[in-house]
């Protein structure tokens, strides 16, 4: 009987940076999913000054962009931690500038 060989597919894919098309495996890829208006907020607002349909609203751009490890940190996605707090992977608390402060002193009193 012939012994099973296991492999394993690691796929790559190339930075979505403009400058570096690096290829690196889809594990060690960051992703960023931003979504924006196709205009600015005045234009928005003429756009909607000028249109026939008063409840016309503008489809959003919706974008997965993935980086490179140098990518990402590069164009500030993600910061570079020191070897004691890359050990730590829990998520960050995410919520809004400041909101994580109060928390804090909310929990020393």
């Amino acid at each position: 009987m012939a012994a099973a060989i296991s492999t394993v597919v690691v796929t790559f894919g190339s930075c979505g940076a403009p400058t570096a098309a690096a290829a690196s495996p889809r594990t060690r890829r960051s992703r960023s999913f931003i979504i924006r208006n196709p205009v600015d907020a005045a234009a928005l607002r003429d756009i909607g000054d000028q249109s026939v349909y008063k409840s016309y609203v503008l489809p959003k751009i919706y974008v997965k962009l993935y980086y490179c490890v140098s990518c990402a940190i590069h164009s500030k996605v993600v910061r570079n931690r020191s070897r004691e707090m890359r050990r730590i992977r829990t998520p960050p608390v995410r919520g809004p500038p400041g909101r994580q402060q109060q928390q804090q002193q909310a929990n020393k009193n």
